[in-house]
């Protein structure tokens, strides 16, 4: 194939990817999933909270909320709501890291493999949230364990595990510092007076919460690695839990369960006002 052909191709292809992703029907589907993802942070933070207070036995994690909404009335209903969402968010992704341009290589590749990274895990929620709204149940617990030991029973599995959890760890990271520095603010039109500064407190508390929890469960891989015990990697439900075991546990798990609900609030906000 001739290099005009390529590239006549090429033009081709990003001129339709253009169109979907600036398509007012993916935006507002990408915009509801940023609501569901704000929901589900939500419910996963108010199971942290009652496991915290010794009043809960729910997974704090993805499984647990998407449970919790399967049990409720029209709960079937928003599960397909959120699938759609997320879905659709995770299209509306992938088709920006596909079209991202830039005049620095190899930050053009970094934000676009991180994009990329983005939109596979909200893929995956919205596969699990597909199998809750057809009346099944899995658990995120169980499938963290399950990908840990098999891992680890791989040739070189080991230094995958712990290299997977120095990545978690370093989005943790990325979630504290975009937090601190307010760097969340590029992401959305921040809105002027009283409200913006009710924003701006729940993009900081939020993101900094998250990134706290995110290096929990980073922690929890690499001891996995370390000790090749599968059986420490247990996700977001796990890590969530090792907290309550340390001194002033419950205070601490209940923080991160209010830091959990801002980030949630943002998430709303970011649904109303994200730069699409």
């Amino acid at each position: 194939m001739s290099s005009y052909a390529e590239a006549v191709i090429s033009n081709s292809a990003a001129s339709v990817a253009s169109t979907a992703k600036n398509s007012r029907t993916l935006q507002m589907l990408a915009r509801l999933g940023f609501a569901v993802n704000g929901l589900l942070h939500i419910l996963i933070a108010a199971i942290a909270i009652a496991i915290a207070v010794g009043a809960g036995s729910g997974s704090a994690d993805q499984s647990g909320a998407l449970g919790q909404l399967a049990t409720s009335p029209g709960g079937v209903f928003v599960l397909w709501v959120v699938v759609a969402g997320l879905a659709a968010l995770g299209l509306w992704l992938l088709l920006g890291a596909f079209l991202m341009r830039g005049a620095d290589p190899k930050r053009q590749w970094s934000r676009r493999v991180t994009e990329v990274g983005k939109a596979v895990v909200y893929f995956l929620l919205a596969g699990t949230a597909f199998t809750f709204a057809q009346g099944g149940a899995t658990s995120s617990a169980g499938s963290t364990r399950d990908a840990s030991a098999s891992l680890l029973a791989a040739p070189g599995g080991v230094i995958v595990l712990l290299a997977g959890g120095l990545l978690v760890l370093a989005i943790g990271v990325y979630f504290v510092r975009k937090g601190a520095l307010q760097k969340f603010t590029a992401d959305i039109s921040v809105p002027s007076g009283s409200a913006g500064k009710v924003v701006l407190a729940l993009g900081i508390v939020g993101y900094v919460a998250k990134g706290i929890v995110l290096a929990v469960v980073a922690v929890l891989i690499v001891v996995a690695a370390i000790t090749v015990d599968p059986s420490q990697s247990t996700g977001l439900d796990g890590a969530l839990r090792s907290l309550v075991a340390l001194p002033y546990g419950g205070p601490i798990l209940s923080a991160l369960g209010a830091g959990l609900i801002a980030y949630g609030l943002y998430c709303f906000v970011r649904a109303w006002r994200a730069r699409l």
